[in-house]
């Protein structure tokens, strides 16, 4: 059996947040987009764990799996330490959620405020937390250069201690894939999750990254079970944004987005010429640490396909914006024909979609073969895709730079 997975998102409990962030809504935006098995997120926030008490279990898989129509949810939660490292927590049941809230409670100010708490604990000890709890941990978008482990650590037992062996996967986050995590040998026996981070349940936010695993059906220890690779469960492919396209993959001015290399950044001591902070770069960071040469990859590593959501590929094809009503009409019929995005973006012939929307063809065809131009981001501004390096600005796509009118109001475009 395999499923397409999005293991972290947010509900409207926490900071940021839309307020459509509901469990019918994920349950209806989920099923779009091809997702099978969804994180609940913030399940340690009272309100949030109630509704989710509301579900109906998966019958005959435990008590770890919730489902709504054709969506199915996973407890997960993102958790703040004490050195403002994020760590994602996926649970096995309602009992184990409420025994790590009463453990946490103690050393948190927020966590009847906040889906994503923040704990007085470090990593070791949040992990010791996990394992009693039996809930799987790992670091959260690992590199950048905010709240991530390699932003205040140099190796994951420096932030995990005595329980690093614990650690079963990390999250790679939008500014890195595969070919950057790879070239950090500690990291090879790790899987790798590729997760959204959704804070809104629009086609653009919701499961832009994603994973798909070999499960034989849908239960807490068969996802456990894939996630440490065990009993021929597994994942079998990562998909998520170029890594270039990510806001923080070189290093950039936060104040007037000017890139340094990492050598000019050193001399400059951190300081653009505007006067503003040279934040570090995925890309730099990685080689600061990387102990492997590039293309070197475990025999367990799935491929990563590097994708955008479709509606942000039909934009880019017709040039027009992705809230257009020529961007709707092409992606609304794409689906009544082919059931959902991740169908037409990885799994439908380029034959077959050639009889629907013969326009945009080319451009997921592109995406599905890696032939796209990126202007890399960086100092938090997204970079920019092109299908042709050589188009001019007004032909590429600002990427993720602004919201879209989705995201500004209580319209669901799509």
């Amino acid at each position: 059996m395999i499923i397409n997975s999005d293991l972290h998102i947010h509900s409207l409990y926490s900071a940021a947040t839309s307020p459509r962030m509901d469990l019918p809504t994920l349950a209806k935006e989920a099923s779009k987009k091809g997702i099978q098995l969804l994180g609940t997120g913030d399940c340690l926030h009272p309100k949030w764990l109630r509704a989710i008490k509301g579900l109906e279990l998966e019958p005959g898989h435990g008590d770890g799996i919730f489902v709504h129509g054709a969506t199915n949810f996973v407890l997960t939660v993102e958790v703040e330490d004490v050195r403002r490292v994020h760590h994602l927590l996926i649970l096995p049941s309602i009992a184990k959620a409420e025994e790590l809230y009463e453990a946490f409670k103690r050393y948190s100010q927020d966590i009847d405020s906040d889906g994503r708490p923040s704990v007085r604990l470090t990593g070791a000890e949040i992990a010791e937390y996990a394992k009693d709890a039996e809930a799987l941990i790992g670091p959260c978008h690992a590199f950048t250069p905010w709240t991530a482990l390699y932003a205040y650590y140099n190796s994951l037992r420096e932030c995990y201690g005595e329980m690093v062996d614990y650690i079963s996967f990390i999250e790679l986050g939008l500014s890195a894939d595969t070919s950057y995590a790879d070239r950090i040998e500690e990291l090879h026996r790790l899987t790798f999750l590729t997760n959204s981070d959704a804070h809104s349940p629009y086609p653009i936010r919701l499961a832009r990254e994603f994973n798909r695993f070999e499960v034989s059906d849908l239960s807490f220890e068969e996802l456990k079970a894939a996630i440490e690779r065990r009993r021929g469960r597994k994942p079998v492919l990562n998909v998520g944004v170029p890594p270039a396209e990510g806001k923080y993959n070189e290093s950039a001015c936060i104040r007037c987005y000017r890139h340094y290399s990492l050598t000019e950044a050193i001399a400059r001591h951190w300081r653009c010429e505007c006067g503003g902070m040279i934040k570090k770069g995925v890309r730099d960071r990685v080689n600061e640490l990387a102990d492997c040469n590039s293309g070197i990859h475990p025999p367990h590593r799935p491929p990563y396909l590097h994708l955008i959501p479709l509606a942000e590929i039909i934009s880019l094809a017709i040039r027009k914006s992705v809230n257009s009503k020529s961007v709707v009409g092409i992606w609304e019929s794409l689906l009544a024909e082919f059931g959902t995005e991740v169908n037409v973006l990885v799994d439908v012939p380029i034959d077959e979609l050639q009889k629907v929307a013969p326009g945009v063809v080319g451009a997921i065809k592109a995406f599905r073969e890696g032939n796209i131009h990126v202007k890399p981001g960086g100092g938090g501004k997204y970079g920019i895709i092109s299908l042709d390096s050589g188009m001019n600005e007004e032909a590429q796509r600002p990427c993720r730079g602004q919201l879209s009118l989705a995201d500004l109001t209580n319209t669901n475009l799509y």
